[in-house]
């Protein structure tokens, strides 16, 4: 269980990724379901912030080689689709940061778009071969969401967003939270575990069933 968490409504469902985690990608079809499963329950996403910081680095044959391997296993799991063919090029930065902020962005400007946005991040990165180190990839995907993306890029490249991101990886850190995905659902002023790692809908909404009993 994760103490405070009192700033999302009780109850409500809190889902905790980055939109570069391969399983976050993965159980992304899982986490649609458990949200038609559960329609009145709010939804909140936080940014867990995978390879931020000093952990960023280049796309190298050696990085290339461990996330192919990876993606294939979440691909044979999830059946989500992957395109490998990024990581053939060596033009850009294994950094989430931006992807991230681009999710605090968005639900500091509608929190109904965060979630559709962060998916279309993922399929952007993972079966497009889009890198989201580059701002210039953003206005079309945010477009894509139905949002404004001047106002978006306004927010995105705005201090505030950037601390809106990294809050949420400091939250995450003190909840305890070292793997993405995690799902819980907020009840009382705790957090209770859904998921941590890849599981199917129907289970994780058998869980949240017992923990609002």
């Amino acid at each position: 269980m994760v103490s405070e968490m009192e700033p999302f409504a009780d109850p409500s469902i809190i889902y905790v990724g980055d939109p570069m985690c391969s399983w976050c990608w993965g159980i992304a079809p899982q986490i649609d379901e458990l949200q038609m499963r559960c329609p009145d329950l709010p939804f909140h996403v936080v940014v867990g912030g995978l390879q931020v910081g000093p952990g960023a680095e280049h796309i190298n044959d050696e990085l290339a080689e461990f996330l192919a391997a990876h993606w294939m296993e979440v691909e044979a799991h999830s059946r989500q689709p992957f395109d490998l063919s990024i990581l053939k090029r060596r033009d850009w930065l294994y950094d989430t940061e931006p992807a991230c902020r681009a999710v605090a962005a968005m639900r500091e400007i509608d929190e109904a778009k965060a979630w559709p946005l962060f998916k279309r991040l993922q399929r952007a990165f993972y079966a497009e071969g889009t890198p989201l180190s580059d701002s210039g990839a953003y206005p079309s995907l945010v477009a894509d969401v139905g949002a404004d993306p001047d106002v978006f890029m306004e927010s995105y490249l705005s201090d505030a967003s950037k601390e809106a991101a990294w809050a949420d990886f400091g939250a995450v850190a003190e909840w305890g939270i070292t793997g993405f995905p995690t799902v819980l659902v907020r009840r009382g002023s705790q957090g209770h575990l859904l998921a941590n790692g890849y599981r199917e809908a129907v289970d994780m909404h058998f869980i949240l069933a017992d923990a609002l009993a």
